[in-house]
């Protein structure tokens, strides 16, 4: 692939696209989600343990990578598997990302249209955030690595204010004992943390892009530690000044956790407004990532302009968007769409960078007998 040199990327910005997409909707759910399936104080630990695992399948993909430097995974999966189970492969790829940012934007309307746009028609604000992201968009990865450079400082810097004022609150009590029930809650709460996590497949296609490919494991290692750093955080805090109990019951805790506390004198008194500020900002950075991503598959497996791809894509997410009728469905959905990260994404970058490496060391052998 021929990558124009003004949409080449550094490191940096690669780790901060990882980072940008990972922290979506899972700041405000992790907490709730994880708690419901181990059901102790223990959540901090499978947050930690899948930050883990999550490093361990971006070493993975980027180690894929940079065997082809040069290409997304939609161009050499089809030289690794073939030309059509690898297209069928990058189409999965795209109807996953095409979910992801449906997923992202329809929690986004949820949580506005009860905090901050109620009465608002839905449809209207989603359509506003999907062409506002389709304008950055149009003008290519190093526009949204800018951006993006952008977003994350502040929304690390506003978030760790916000969260870390709950702190005078904090029950240690909430977070004891710690194993009190041994390592199979922390266990049973690590596939909650799975769609947490996800966004870390980006690197999949961000390596075509990077000036220097061979840094792509340091690029998706940084872009998960950061998350995770933040994630941790947010579990700590939740379960410590909600309890176990009180974060199961509800359905945003982290909202809950800095509505839980004010401090009189300043500007502001109350912080929910300012987390819901830097959110909508990581929502806007997932859905604009993601669609890329989707675009891009389509353009490469097709050969068609990126832009029109882009034009087509917006009213099959917005289809998608509106499949859910309430927040069950809506959480039941991002369920299913971890379930199939965990697969699509666990399993076969491993499969196809085993093939990958039998193939080349079949050229080899096949190169020597021949000489």
């Amino acid at each position: 692939m021929n990558i124009n040199p003004k949409d080449r990327i550094n490191t940096i910005q690669a780790a901060v696209i990882v980072s940008n997409f990972i922290l979506g909707s899972g700041i405000l759910t992790l907490s709730r989600a994880t708690a419901e399936k181990a059901g102790t104080p223990d959540v901090w630990i499978s947050v930690l343990i899948g930050g883990l695992i999550a490093i361990a399948a971006g070493v993975v993909m980027a180690t894929l990578n940079k065997s082809y430097p040069e290409q997304t995974v939609y161009q050499y999966n089809r030289i690794i598997v073939g030309r059509w189970f690898g297209g069928f492969i990058g189409l999965l790829f795209v109807c996953y990302f095409c979910m992801t940012a449906a997923y992202q934007v329809r929690t986004l309307t949820e949580v506005t249209g009860l905090f901050l746009l109620e009465g608002t028609p839905p449809w209207a604000s989603v359509m506003v955030f999907m062409w506002v992201s389709l304008y950055l968009m149009v003008g290519g990865i190093n526009p949204i690595a800018r951006l993006f450079e952008l977003i994350l400082p502040v929304t690390i810097i506003i978030y760790l204010l916000v969260t870390l004022m709950g702190l005078r609150i904090l029950d240690p009590n909430n977070l004891r004992p710690v194993l009190g029930q041994g390592i199979m809650p922390v266990l049973a709460g690590l596939k909650a943390t799975v769609f947490s996590f996800t966004g870390l497949e980006v690197i999949l296609i961000l390596t075509a892009f990077m000036k220097h490919p061979n840094k792509s494991v340091k690029a998706v290692v940084y872009g998960i530690v950061m998350p995770m750093g933040i994630y941790l955080i947010t579990a700590v805090m939740a379960i410590g000044v909600l309890s176990v109990d009180g974060v199961v019951t509800r359905t945003w805790p982290t909202l809950d956790l800095v509505r839980s506390f004010e401090l009189t004198g300043l500007i502001f008194e109350r912080f929910e407004s300012l987390l819901l500020v830097i959110w909508i900002m990581q929502i806007y950075s997932t859905f604009t990532i993601a669609i890329y991503a989707a675009s891009l598959g389509l353009s490469q497996l097709f050969n068609v302009k990126i832009q029109k791809c882009m034009y087509a894509l917006l009213p099959i997410v917005f289809i998608i968007w509106a499949i859910p009728k309430n927040i069950n469905e809506l959480s039941a959905f991002g369920d299913f769409i971890g379930n199939i990260s965990l697969y699509l994404f666990g399993i076969v970058p491993i499969v196809l960078l085993l093939l990958s490496k039998w193939k080349k060391g079949s050229t080899e052998e096949t190169d020597e007998a021949e000489s």
